[in-house]
């Protein structure tokens, strides 16, 4: 007989691999990202929902999931197992939009608190005695029991809920879970059916005669094959026309993809399944009713059950994982490319205005005529006015041809999209014309720092200093009689040291301003911290999961 290892040894080992699970991240918009995230997300509701609660607790209850397509009839044949009303089905589509959890009220408890599905808020149905009686018999007031009972139909912004109901009908041991449509029109009840699913020890799968051989159950039972999970297939409303027919059918196709195994039932198509209203007779359900009595009430079957879809799971992941590490190292690389990438465009651009810095480039246009017009016909505020504006221009020439080459990039990798901060032209000009006229404030307090160490007057002279040292800084050989003048009034020595103070100052602005035009570019992708840890650390854990399996 099968039974469930819950050393503790294996339990820190699967928590430490569902928080490297919950790490890892898939962002950026790549091949097979959008499948990592699904993975990702299917991987933690059944490490969180079944398979450690579990492993916690083999003595819970089995749960069993009504799973299937859209008018399968899940809901008509929930509450025909239980033999009342206790989940609302009908011809409107999609009719389950909160699913509904049954057992038996001595095993309340189990579901009550956050054990299983802890995403989900608790909504407490008393038993079907009336709520005032229930109430009575539970301990709870009838204010309370109102509180629980059925709240309106939910939107997206609403939590998502679990409905609870017990009823003495079902066996101890098991609970019965009416999930949504699994291909619901509605995005997020597909998302919540494929969430209880993960959750169950058995999956019952319910399809129609009409619907079979669809592609949404079989994904079901292919999963549900490579998780080699507890499973029984419904074939429901089949005309007794056709029913040997399709019945034979069915069992073909179950053989051929390898799960001639499984339990099958099927039942008639009848009155009562027409609108969804009506339950079943019991003699319709009465096999599978009788079937998952015994897995609930037979030790030795009940511990086939949990024991398999467990261990199931728990072998899944060592095909399951690696294919997640591998989407993620995908991911960093485009991450670590990208950023490279970056990190050349405005190292060029850096390199670009150094050179044109050299070259006496910003000694052109405006600024080469108040040069020439210096001191006769233009003002050393003019002169200094004029340098600072070619500054600007050529640090804005700059940092458009870097953001032209990551636009060239991000058309071959659209990846780098969504990975990088927007262009921000109107903004990169504002930002550098304040940087810039940091970077001349600056030049003119070591010029007045200079004036005072020699001694000379303070006010025009320092404004003459700062004016010619910008001026040799940025003016290259049209501007060599710049530093001629400096090194008359105040001397070879102090005159070079003026110099480099200047061109320290003037290095250290263009690139700041290129750096930071660079980081916000790339913040909101160095903010993902897509590091190759995350792969390592994931490979890991499931190394010593298996290890201690």
């Amino acid at each position: 007989m099968a039974t469930l290892d819950v050393r503790p040894r294996l339990l820190d080992a699967l928590s430490a691999l569902r928080d490297r699970v919950d790490a890892a991240r898939f962002p950026l918009s790549l091949p097979g990202a959008a499948r990592a995230r699904r993975n990702r997300a299917e991987l933690l509701a059944q490490l969180d929902d079944y398979l450690i609660p579990r492993l916690c607790a083999p003595e819970a209850p089995l749960l069993a999931v009504v799973g299937g397509s859209t008018g399968a009839g899940k809901s008509t044949l929930v509450n025909s197992l239980v033999g009342r009303r206790v989940t609302e089905a009908g011809v409107l589509r999609p009719t389950t939009r909160t699913p509904v959890l049954v057992c038996h009220p001595d095993d309340h408890h189990w579901f009550a608190g956050p054990r299983v599905l802890p995403r989900l808020r608790r909504v407490w149905v008393p038993a079907q005695d009336g709520a005032a009686g229930a109430c009575a018999a539970e301990g709870v007031d009838e204010e309370e029991a109102t509180a629980a009972l059925p709240e309106p139909e939910e939107d997206e912004d609403t939590p998502l809920a679990l409905r609870i109901e017990t009823d003495r009908s079902l066996p101890r041991g098991l609970a019965l879970l009416d999930a949504p449509d699994i291909d619901s029109l509605v995005a997020r009840n597909r998302d919540l059916a494929a969430a209880l699913i993960c959750a169950a020890d058995i999956w019952v799968l319910v399809t129609t005669a009409t619907r079979y051989a669809d592609a949404v159950p079989w994904h079901l039972l292919r999963t549900a094959k490579e998780y080699d999970v507890t499973l029984v297939t419904v074939l429901d409303r089949v005309p007794h026309q056709v029913a040997v027919e399709v019945s034979r059918q069915y069992d073909a196709l179950l053989e051929n993809a390898g799960l001639g195994d499984v339990p099958r039932f099927t039942i008639p198509e009848l009155p009562e399944s027409a609108d969804g209203s009506g339950l079943l007779p019991s003699t319709a359900v009465a096999g599978l009713r009788a079937w998952l009595a015994q897995r609930a009430e037979d030790p030795a079957a009940r511990a086939v059950a949990s024991a398999r879809t467990a261990r199931g799971v728990l072998s899944s992941l060592g095909s399951r994982l690696p294919g997640l590490a591998g989407a993620f190292a995908v991911q960093h690389a485009a991450a670590v490319r990208t950023l490279q990438r970056v990190e050349d465009a405005y190292g060029r651009a850096i390199e670009r205005v150094r050179g044109e810095i050299e070259a006496g480039e910003a000694l052109a246009g405006d600024a080469l005529a108040h040069w020439r017009g210096y001191p006769d016909d233009s003002t050393p505020d003019e002169l200094l006015t004029a340098l600072t504006g070619s500054v600007v221009a050529l640090l804005i020439c700059a940092a458009d041809a870097a953001d032209e080459e990551i636009a060239a990039f991000c058309e071959s990798d659209p990846a780098a999209v969504d990975a990088l901060g927007p262009r921000d032209p109107d903004g990169m000009r504002a930002r550098v014309g304040v940087a810039v006229r940091r970077w001349r404030r600056c030049l003119e307090e070591i010029a007045e720092e200079e004036v005072r160490a020699a001694e000379r007057d303070k006010g025009a002279e320092s404004e003459r200093t700062a004016a010619l040292l910008a001026a040799a800084l940025l003016g290259g050989r049209r501007a060599a009689g710049a530093g001629a003048t400096l090194a008359s009034a105040y001397g070879a020595q102090r005159a070079l040291r003026l110099r480099d103070r200047g061109g320290q100052l003037l290095a250290d602005c263009l690139e700041q301003v290129l750096d930071a035009e660079r980081d916000r570019r790339t913040g909101p992708l160095e903010a993902l911290e897509m590091t190759p840890d995350h792969q390592v650390e994931l490979i890991a854990a499931l190394s010593l999961l298996q290890k201690e399996r």
